[in-house]
């Protein structure tokens, strides 16, 4: 086994196409500085490569990034390599990335979540494509003894701009290694950009669609066993006793084992393993609280009227507010615990060995599953290598790495190379679900319509805040109170994409139009007023942009032609997640006396948009989520187990139901914020709103299918 989190000279040229020699340029992703680059000729390096990170140019032309985030389908593989190409003007057809393998000392951030690698990398990968350029440039002027300044370059060449002379990038790699970088590297002006905001193929499709992408359930390892593993089916129960006899006499099997409260069966095919899992007699006892979703109901309920919510943020004077206003607006909103329901279940390799553990598999968080290893096998981290595979979803799931260790766990114990997979059954009944949650909210209107005073309350299952006590319309309510209270309960939940925000956008949205309609005012006019009072009285702190939320309103009303239209009911969302603002415009119609979600508009500000089709695709991705889980998504306990186990049981939306979707961004030249999730928020607000336009009916509950006008109306 190689020695951990390094890569050997003649593995790094193998990768790379360096055989025949070139220009590797080292730079650090936890710094943009250009200072930090290291620049050498493989041809004369001997020994270990030592960089952070690296962009090669070989002398075939072939360039090659190392990309260390997980890919799992948000398309950074594509758009790391655009961004450093772009500062290069190289030509895109010879550009590739491979995956990086975990390296704390070498990158930083090598996580995906939070929708924040190409925020966090946008600067470092711009610099390091223009230093390559700034050499390759200074190699081309050396050769021709003339200026740099002469000299021009694109699709992977420089050109003496008087002369029309070229030389390819291969060409001149080997020179450019031995030309020193100066302090500070120009980047591009962002109107000569061809690469960036263009919509080239996601660098992965031919290997996914020609079976060569390696997935975690793909990957194989001769002399490797499989194992699946049987988990307490109800939360705050424990193993009291097993009785694998008949299981380990079935063919295929070669072990059951129990350790901690799993129980796993070991074998050398998942069809083996699954007909003598269920041929295993476990008996479990209680071990803490069992609770079903009536229990939740009745807590979630009872925790808004408590006495002992954390107070979050609190403006002005509120209790006078209150006593004062002509008009008071009060609703609750509540949501259901919901899976992640990844594509690819949850799975995991693990090979622990004496002389050190390696782990390959899909993970969002592998340094952070790497620790927690060390910790659970009380072994140093540089014993442990840690290899990503492509990701089939996550959605947050995948932030924990409960499965890594379970692989580790059960690999250290039958000293055997172990994949252990996770079935649907498994995925649904033992995940970390989005917690379920209830709010209340609020208002105080004075006789002229004005917002004078706002009260929320969130009460969340095994979730400390629930609330975004900073978010609009905070700071623009002279009088306003948040805060928060939480239940701890012994049901698995973490972050679920867009976490918190992926219902509280709905809740918060919905009561935003019930304000509205009290006062007597247009929705969106009532948000641009809310908005430039903060402009210009503001009530505390304002943590949000005004200008780039403003600025999505008033263009989705635009490109929706906002209450211009005869016969469509609209409703309005906007949100701001993760550095972006979103705003949407749902259009319903009634159609047998049922509302149907036709058509979505979307404004997005996400900054710069690198790869325009990643970014439609992120956007659609994020609101067919958001609707399909505000409509349908909806999972219960009864004693302590999930009811519903697989997709027969759970509702997910259905290709015939998702509507037509219309996405725009804005141009505003900022450098990129997030995209993965702030889509999702505003999605299930603008459908509510528009329901309610179309029928009277204001929905306040998840899933909708639950809920008035749907409720008793067939065919969902």
């Amino acid at each position: 086994m190689p020695a951990p989190n390094k890569t050997s000279r003649r593995d790094f040229i193998k990768l790379s196409s360096l055989a025949g020699g070139g220009l590797l340029l080292g730079f650090s992703w936890s710094s943009a500085e250009v200072g930090t680059s290291v620049i050498m000729n493989p041809a004369n390096f001997t020994g270990e490569l030592g960089f952070n990170s690296y962009l090669s140019i070989a002398t075939n032309g072939t360039i090659t990034i190392f990309s260390p985030n997980p890919e799992l389908g948000q398309n950074i593989m594509t758009s790391f390599p655009m961004i450093v190409a772009e500062e290069l003007d190289a030509d895109w057809t010879k550009v590739k990335v491979l995956q990086a393998p975990l390296d704390t000392a070498k990158f930083d951030r090598q996580l995906t979540g939070g929708s924040g690698a190409i925020p966090h990398s946008w600067k470092r990968l711009r610099t390091a494509g223009a230093s390559a350029r700034f050499l390759l440039v200074a190699a081309a002027a050396k050769k021709w003894d003339t200026d740099a300044t002469a000299c021009t370059t694109s699709n992977g060449y420089v050109i003496h701009t008087l002369t029309g002379k070229k030389l390819s990038y291969g060409e001149l790699a080997e020179e450019a290694a031995a030309i020193s970088l100066p302090p500070d590297v120009p980047l591009k002006n962002r109107k000569d950009f061809k690469i960036i905001g263009s919509s080239p193929r996601n660098v992965e499709n031919k290997k996914i669609i020609t079976g060569k992408g390696i997935f975690g359930l793909d990957f194989y390892r001769e002399g490797m066993v499989m194992a699946m593993i049987q988990r307490p089916p109800s939360f705050g129960t424990k193993v009291k006793s097993v009785d694998a006899t008949a299981a380990k006499a079935m063919p295929g099997i070669i072990d059951v084992v129990t350790f901690k409260n799993n129980v796993a069966i070991v074998g050398k095919s998942t069809w083996a393993i699954m007909k003598a899992r269920k041929a295993v007699k476990i008996e479990y006892t209680k071990d803490g609280n069992i609770e079903s979703s009536s229990d939740h109901d009745q807590l979630l309920v009872s925790m808004l009227n408590s006495d002992k919510a954390t107070e979050r943020r609190k403006d002005g004077d509120v209790a006078t507010a209150f006593k004062q206003a002509a008009t008071i607006i009060t609703s609750e909103y509540q949501c259901p615990f919901l899976p992640h329901n990844a594509m690819e279940p949850m799975n995991f390799f693990a090979d622990v060995r004496p002389d050190g553990v390696e782990l390959i598999g899909p993970t969002q968080t592998p340094a952070s599953a790497r620790q927690a290893t060390a910790k659970l096998l009380n072994i140093p981290e540089d014993k442990i290598t840690v290899e990503i595979t492509r990701l089939g979803g996550g959605f947050g799931r995948r932030l924990k790495f409960d499965f890594v260790l379970e692989a580790a766990e059960l690999s250290s114990i039958i000293k055997k190379p172990v994949k252990v997979i996770w079935t649907r059954e498994d995925d649904m009944m033992g995940g970390s679900y989005r917690p379920a949650v209830r709010y209340r909210f609020e208002a105080a209107l004075d006789e002229k319509g004005n917002l004078i005073g706002y009260k929320l309350r969130g009460a969340g299952i095994n979730l400390n805040n629930s609330t975004r006590p900073d978010n609009f319309p905070s700071g623009a309510v002279d009088n306003l109170v948040i805060d928060s209270i939480e239940h701890i309960s012994p049901v698995t939940t973490g972050a679920w994409r867009a976490p918190v925000t992926n219902f509280l956008a709905f809740a918060e949205q919905a009561f935003l139009d019930e304000v509205a309609l009290a006062a007597g005012k247009d929705p969106v006019q009532f948000r641009l007023e809310l908005l430039q009072k903060a402009r210009t009285k503001p009530a505390g702190a304002i943590k949000y942009s005004i200008d780039r939320m403003e600025t999505v309103i008033k263009q989705a009303a635009e490109k929706s032609g906002w209450g211009t239209k005869k016969g469509v009911s609209q409703g309005f969302s906007v949100y701001f997640s993760h550095s972006s603002y979103v705003a949407q415009v749902c259009e319903v119609v009634m159609e047998a006396n049922k509302p149907v979600v036709k058509k979505i508009y979307a404004v997005s500000d996400c900054g710069e948009v690198v790869n325009k089709n990643g970014a439609l695709q992120q956007v659609m991705g994020g609101i067919v989520d958001g609707y399909g889980h505000a409509m349908f998504g909806k999972l219960t306990f009864k004693d302590g187990a999930a009811e519903q186990m697989n997709f027969d049981q759970y509702r997910m939306i259905r290709m015939s139901e998702i509507p037509e979707i219309e996405a725009h961004f804005i141009d505003n030249g900022i450098d990129p914020t997030g995209l993965g999730e702030p889509a999702l928020p505003p999605t299930g607000g603008a459908v509510a709103n528009a329901i309610f336009k179309a029928t009277g009916t204001r929905i306040k509950n998840q899933p909708f299918i639950d809920e008035p006008p749907f409720k008793t109306s067939k065919g969902f």
